[in-house]
């Protein structure tokens, strides 16, 4: 009886490996839509509407600071050589955050003669630390498909 319910409980799981693939998969490619949708976004502001594009990069930085905390939850809940990992990768990814915050600040400070190099700075750093992320992501969830 007791064979029986592993049984059914191992055939369960296995079914949803190839879900959680997809789920993944998923993930990714909204991933990616997010950030060149914000991207384009980013460099369609024109100086006149400079608060709103400032409102929109703070949003996505407030947005970015979650999912990094997220990671640095999984993080923590990690041991020896993939925690030592998780970390590098995290500083590396704050590194981008802090880079990305910077070209926010300096869009904020724009005037109308440097707002265009100002928007696109902003825009390709960001792109960098959306980009940084996705990686980290990715190598993280398929640490944990083979730790499985």
């Amino acid at each position: 009886m007791i064979d029986r319910i592993g049984a059914y409980i191992l055939a369960g799981a296995l079914t949803l490996l190839p879900f959680s693939a997809v789920v993944a998969q998923t993930e990714k490619k909204e991933v990616k839509k997010e950030t060149s949708e914000a991207w384009e976004a980013v460099k369609g502001y024109t100086h006149a509407k400079k608060n709103e594009a400032v409102a929109y990069g703070s949003k996505l930085m407030k947005q970015t600071d979650t999912q990094i905390k997220q990671l640095q939850a999984k993080a923590s809940k990690a041991s020896g050589d993939a925690k030592a990992e998780y970390n590098r990768q995290i500083a590396a990814l704050k590194d981008k955050q802090f880079d990305a915050g910077k070209k926010l600040r300096e869009m904020r400070d724009a005037t109308a003669a440097s707002w265009d190099n100002a928007k696109l700075g902003f825009a390709d750093a960001y792109k960098d630390l959306r980009d940084t992320y996705k990686r980290l992501r990715e190598s993280s969830d398929r640490a944990a498909t083979h730790s499985k």
